[in-house]
């Protein structure tokens, strides 16, 4: 049988990579940050606590004493939902020349969908011009210029999604989600 989880052996530090494990009520502080950072979270509930009322996806919980069994399911579910999540929030290419993004798609030029392709490929990390130009232009790369022009015209067409082209000076481009708020 499996071994009942305690309050004594589990503190508010991440118990796998990607899930931290809170006790309840004792340690309620963290989860304002935990949420706000989008950390996975389970929570230990003490035997005599009220259990939060939360609609979080990336929050669950169980009760102490608890088995470990359920302990391990909760944190697998948590794992499943904080991937799907994760997966949403990331632009992604249909192959039909469609970027979609959230709940909204834009139709894109055959050379823009290769220029998005690899700047969405490089999940967030800047993509130097040199991979833009080989990439949109795969028969033999045109102007610096060329590039920019295309590049503003991305810019203008993936505004609406919620995303931006930002170029990092000496460095390339990178496509990113608007920070609300900027």
């Amino acid at each position: 049988t499996a071994s009942p989880v305690t309050a004594s052996p589990v503190t508010a530090s991440p118990v796998t990579a990607d899930v931290v494990v809170v006790h309840w009520p004792e340690q309620r502080d963290e989860l304002p940050r935990l949420a706000e950072q989008r950390v996975p979270r389970l929570l230990l509930v003490s035997p005599a606590a009220e259990p939060p009322d939360t609609a979080d996806v990336l929050q669950d919980w169980v009760r102490l004493p608890g088995d470990e069994r359920d302990v391990r399911a909760r944190i697998r579910g948590l794992r499943r939902r904080a991937d799907r999540v994760r997966r949403a929030a990331m632009p992604q290419l249909d192959g039909r020349g469609r970027l979609m993004f959230a709940t909204s798609w834009v139709q894109l030029s055959p050379i823009h969908e290769r220029l998005v392709g690899v700047l969405v490929a490089a999940a967030e990390s800047v993509v130097a011009e040199e991979e833009l130009l080989a990439s949109g232009w795969p028969e033999g790369a045109p102007s610096s210029n060329a590039l920019r022009v295309h590049l503003y015209r991305l810019r203008r067409l993936i505004g609406p999604l919620g995303l931006e082209i930002r170029g990092v000076r000496g460095e390339g481009w990178v496509l990113q989600r608007i920070e609300q708020g900027a």
